[in-house]
């Protein structure tokens, strides 16, 4: 009996599942991760790593596989003592063992036993259905650079403030107006053009900083304009017809393909399943049944888990 499934099998619920008098296979949380390098994201996954010193029999692989096979728990033990055997004496002749979504366990040149985790699966529930993402890269100061070019070209044509302040322009051509008058005649004196010219450009200044605090307004205007809340009434037949948001998982598949399987297989062995639209991320998730209350789909999570699927579980949320 291949026992594998079983342990990739409680991977999933367990930080350690031990393979008596093997190794445990030990799971962490990894948080998503970003490689600079090709611009990729990867979500948040649980790394398994394998650890041989860890041997003693805590009954947890043989309690599920008593469980999924409906045998007794010592022939569960028989069973993974057989399979134990088998590893061990491949390892001896081919130097290496492949574990289907678990990984390779290989001797190394000093002959010890190294683990490589398989990267084909996720154990870690709540990123069910992410995958990696690789995004282009921003190249925010190119465009800075490509803008202060262009500005330094023709830096009056494309500022707005330059085209539409026609009050500006207007104390600009007083500025030159009065340093003709100075050049031709130069009656005004220089301390009087001085205290002129400083007026005048305190009211440019003015007039620009009031135009700029304008749009400054406008801007925060639309970027905090609150989400205004919405109230809902529920009236009594309303309440009798409550929504069911609580929904029995079966599975969830990145191709509709093996939905599809899923739900044919439910039907054939007398469950009446439902076929979900596809997530925000693209997975097609197959479902049991649909509640209205966690404490009807918590009993019914509990009798599927016994009589056919232990890794059901349960989705919270209102169906459009």
């Amino acid at each position: 009996m291949k026992i594998e499934h079983h342990i990739s099998q409680l991977l999933y619920r367990y930080q350690c599942v031990t393979v008596p008098g093997f190794g445990a296979f030990l799971t962490e949380t990894q948080s998503a991760q970003l490689h600079e390098g090709t611009h990729t994201f990867s979500p948040p996954k649980k790394v398994v790593s394998f650890n041989s010193h860890i041997k003693n029999n805590d009954g947890l692989l043989a309690n599920h596989i008593a469980q999924v096979e409906k045998v007794s728990f010592e022939v569960a033990v028989s069973n993974i003592m057989n399979e134990v055997a088998a590893w061990k004496n491949n390892l001896q002749i081919y130097g290496g063992i492949s574990l289907h979504n678990i990984g390779e366990l290989f001797f190394n040149s000093e002959h010890n036993l190294v683990f490589t985790p398989t990267n084909q699966i996720n154990y870690l529930t709540d990123s069910f259905g992410l995958s990696s993402y690789v995004s282009p890269a921003v190249k925010r100061e190119v465009y800075k650079q490509e803008v202060e070019e262009l500005e330094e070209k023709a830096p009056i044509t494309l500022t707005p403030e330059r085209r539409n302040g026609s009050g500006v322009l207007k104390y600009a051509a007083m500025f030159v107006l009065g340093a003709g008058l100075m050049t031709t005649g130069g009656f005004l004196g220089n301390d009087y053009y001085q205290k002129e010219m400083q007026q005048q450009r305190l009211l440019v200044e003015t007039k620009v900083q009031q135009q700029v605090n304008q749009k400054i307004q406008e801007a925060t205007f639309f970027i905090d304009n609150p989400i205004q809340n919405v109230t809902l009434s529920v009236d009594g037949s309303e309440k009798a017809n409550a929504t069911k948001a609580y929904h029995l998982v079966a599975g969830v598949y990145q191709k509709e393909f093996y939905a599809n399987k899923l739900f044919a297989e439910l039907q054939q062995l007398g469950y009446k399943p439902t076929r979900l639209a596809p997530n925000k991320y693209g997975a097609f998730p197959v479902i049991y049944g649909s509640y209205t209350s966690y404490i009807e789909a918590q009993n019914a999570l509990t009798k599927i888990q016994s009589e056919h699927n232990p890794e059901a579980w349960i989705m919270i949320k209102e169906l459009q």
